[in-house]
Parts: C-alpha cells; structure tokens; sequence
C-alpha cells in the first residue's frame, strides 16, 4: 500500500476507535497573533529565507485556470522601500518595508495591481507583512482599492509571510487588519516533490491559507526553496528569475 494511503487509513481507523469510545477530537491550537517583533530591532529590507526572496529583481509568473478563467500572476520584488512606523505591545518598532507588486490578469484582462510591503527580521529570518496597497481594475480604469491595509493604521498589525524555519503544524495569522484582512497561514506539509511548467522543485511545503472574514474559503499554496511560490489554488508557476 502507498505510504500516504496507508496513513490515511491508520488515522481514519483511529478517528473511528475514537469516536466508538466516545472521545473527541480537542480543539486545533490558536493562529499566533503575537510575534514580539521587538527583538528584530529594526525590520529590514534586504534578505528574506528560503521559501520569500526580497530580492530586488526577483521574478516569478504564475498561470492557469480557476473558476473557468484563465489567469496570470506577476510578482516582482522592487528597488522601492517604503517606512512603516507601527505599536507593538506599547513599544514602538520601525520597519523598512521592500515593495513588492503583484500583477493579475483574467482571461486577457487586468484585474488587481497590488504592492506589498514586507521586511526581514535578521534575528528569527522571519519575513513580516506590513500591509498593502490595491488598485483594482475594470476595463483598464482603476475601480477600487479592496483588501488595502498598512500597519499602525486603524488597529492593523503585521503579520508573518514566512517564518524563518518551517515547522509542520504552526498556525499564525499573516495579515491583522480588523474587518478587512485577516488571512492566516498553517504548514501541513513538507519534502514535498512537484513539477510545473517551469520546472521539477523538490524539498518544496504546502501552506493552507484560510480567514474568519470568509469561513468557507480556503486557498493552498506550495512554495520552493530558493524560488518561492510554485503553486497558488490551481496556477503554476511559468517562469522565473531568481
């Protein structure tokens, strides 16, 4: 039997014994929104781990299909920094934040142009996210700015990207920006070997993705290391620049 069926099949065999007894499952542990940011000193903009470069010139493209449209994504890592000045627990902790665009196109058409801010905590090689600006688009004319958020403003706090060590289990928030973002982030697999149009990655972690602002809703997303997002809900990494 293949290793991944057979500890499927253990773990349903055990979840059955355990209802049969009457045991129940205890609760899943808390997303961390605590991350004493203090001992960074001040968050950075160059560096970044294995699975986030903030590497300027850094280039990634994504396609595929979802919900019956075809999509592109771009993610390029810019020269451009921006300051972000925020409170944690009291104490304030200044930030240079890199600037990261995002590019998405459906079917032909562009859709969102967002840019991101983070920065690398040089103690833990945590890669914080520190909010976002979004243009988005229709028939080419900016129509709104849906999802947008910076930290220290209007209660939003940073959140982590992708935490210095990947460790199978951790849960933590990645945006905490009340009412309007709020996605957060647990690692439920590693080694993992995949293949997409740009190449075979290996080594590679898969990240769910969910939010209380929309329940249902659940994104997976696989990241390579010394590349980064190979794989988002369906897209495939095209190409890269490294």
């Amino acid at each position: 039997m293949h290793p991944r069926i057979w500890t499927s099949t253990l773990l349903a065999s055990a979840a059955a014994l355990a209802a049969a007894a009457g045991m129940t499952k205890p609760p899943a542990p808390a997303f961390t929104d605590d991350f004493d940011f203090d001992q960074c000193g001040m968050l950075m903009p160059d560096g970044g781990n294995q699975f986030f470069s903030l590497q300027p010139g850094h280039f990634l493209r994504l396609e595929g299909e979802d919900d019956g449209e075809e999509l592109v994504v771009e993610i390029t890592v810019l020269g451009h920094i921006r300051p972000i000045v925020f409170q944690e627990d009291g104490q304030w902790i200044m930030a240079i934040a890199r600037v990261i665009e995002e590019r998405e196109w459906a079917d032909g058409e562009l859709v969102e142009v967002s840019r991101n801010f983070f920065a690398f905590c040089p103690t833990t090689g945590d890669v914080v996210y520190l909010g976002e600006e979004v243009d988005d688009y229709e028939d080419g004319v900016i129509v709104g700015h849906g999802g947008a958020w910076l930290a220290g403003e209007d209660g939003a706090l940073p959140g982590l990207i992708m935490p210095g060590r990947y460790l199978l289990g951790s849960r933590y928030f990645q945006e905490f920006a009340p009412d309007v973002a709020l996605d957060r982030a647990e690692h439920v697999e590693s080694g993992l070997t995949i293949e997409t149009p740009a190449g075979v990655f290996h080594d590679c972690v898969r990240i769910v993705e969910t939010s209380p602002l929309e329940p249902r809703s659940e994104s997976i997303k696989i990241y390579a290391p010394g590349v980064g997002l190979i794989f988002d809900d369906g897209i495939e990494l095209v190409e890269f620049d490294p």
